[in-house]
């Protein structure tokens, strides 16, 4: 098949997933739809949970093995769609629908990929594709859940929509719960211990902290305050009062010690959800970012989080579309975007020469 074939096939198959709701942790049917149309075409995928995994037949022992990503899964379209988000619709070369930009159009960008190289018997590396669920919501059930099961990958290309241009960082991701204790008193009266002007002040010093470290890449660490709550009635001085900080950290700090610096800031009771989505990085003169930039694309920064903060290998994020487009009301991929991008990619990792295995993220 040529280029064309291709395009008109991966467009196809984007309007069908378009048309099979497949919300985060709601995807077995786009899933199973997805495993069909894999089968029918010779391929066979392991299953597990809401993922497929598939491998190349040539894959030998001994050789780097090179991962190809893109999610499943949608965000709940919103209140503002002017049409049915679960209906593709084509209109010249716009094909508008929802998770048609994130992650519709890479994932069927890189399974025709996957198709195109898994033919070529003399590609210098092991390849295989996963195509996840959860991304949308950093679920355990999705990236995360295969990583033991992929076995040894030296470096994964994850498709998300950067305009086909490699991001070669991407900023990670803690939430912090704050927790400002006060005294209950009566409003009327001189009384009472206001947890309110005690948050007030950790808001304060959260809005004027900044960290030291700022990455050429990736910019400073951005902390926002996103939910506050407190009191229970007009008359009653709050003795709790508790706040959200949303915290995006750059490759130079573990959310670890972002974490410790707000803590020992802080007056009120800080505790993290997690610390699991850091950010990542990989170097600029790695064979995958240098197979890329052959192509006159620029490594850049990403400010969003994917599914790359859950891979323990060296990662870089590329696909077609714009960041800007994602989880907006009307979302929509040019046809053009994913022709462009089908050739591209397979331009890309014909040229790729992994070289030894890479263990670490850098």
């Amino acid at each position: 098949m040529n280029y064309d074939e291709l395009t008109q096939e991966a467009v196809d198959l984007l309007c069908r997933l378009i048309e099979t709701p497949r919300i985060s942790r709601e995807e077995n049917d786009a899933v199973t739809l997805l495993a069909g149309w894999m089968k029918q075409r010779g391929i066979e995928a392991e299953r597990h949970g809401n993922n497929l995994v598939v491998r190349s037949r040539n894959n030998q022992a001994g050789r780097p093995t090179l991962l190809l990503n893109a999610h499943i899964d949608t965000v709940r379209p919103t209140n503002a769609w002017s049409c049915d988000p679960h209906k593709a619709t084509i209109e010249g070369d716009r094909l508008t629908g929802l998770g048609s930009n994130d992650d519709g159009a890479s994932l069927v960008c890189l399974t025709q990929v996957f198709r195109l190289l898994a033919r070529n018997t003399d590609l210098p590396y092991n390849l295989i594709l996963a195509i996840s669920s959860e991304e949308e919501v950093s679920g355990k059930g999705g990236m995360e859940s295969l990583v033991p099961l992929l076995g040894d990958v030296d470096v994964a290309l994850v498709g998300e929509p950067t305009g086909m241009q490699p991001a070669i960082a991407e900023k990670g991701l803690m939430v912090v719960d704050v927790v400002a204790h006060g005294k209950a008193g009566h409003a009327a009266r001189d009384e009472g211990d206001n947890a309110i002007y005690h948050a007030l002040d950790d808001i304060q010093w959260v809005r004027n902290h900044q960290f030291e470290r700022v990455s050429p890449l990736l910019g400073p660490v951005k902390t926002t305050v996103t939910i506050v709550n407190a009191g229970t009635q007009h008359n009653v001085v709050p003795a709790e009062c508790t706040f959200t900080i949303d915290v995006r950290s750059n490759e130079l700090y573990t959310n670890q010690e972002l974490f410790q610096t707000l803590q020992a800031g802080l007056k009120g009771e800080a505790t993290a959800r997690s610390f699991r989505l850091g950010s990542s990085r990989i170097a600029e003169n790695h064979p995958l970012v240098q197979a890329a930039v052959a192509l006159g694309r620029t490594p850049f920064g990403s400010p969003t989080l994917s599914d790359q903060a859950l891979m323990p290998w060296p990662s870089m994020k590329m696909g077609p579309g714009d960041s800007q487009r994602s989880h907006t009301a009307n979302e929509y991929i040019f046809v053009s975007e994913i022709r462009d991008s089908i050739e591209t990619y397979h331009r890309m990792l014909c040229n790729l020469q992994l070289i030894g295995p890479t263990t670490s993220r850098d």
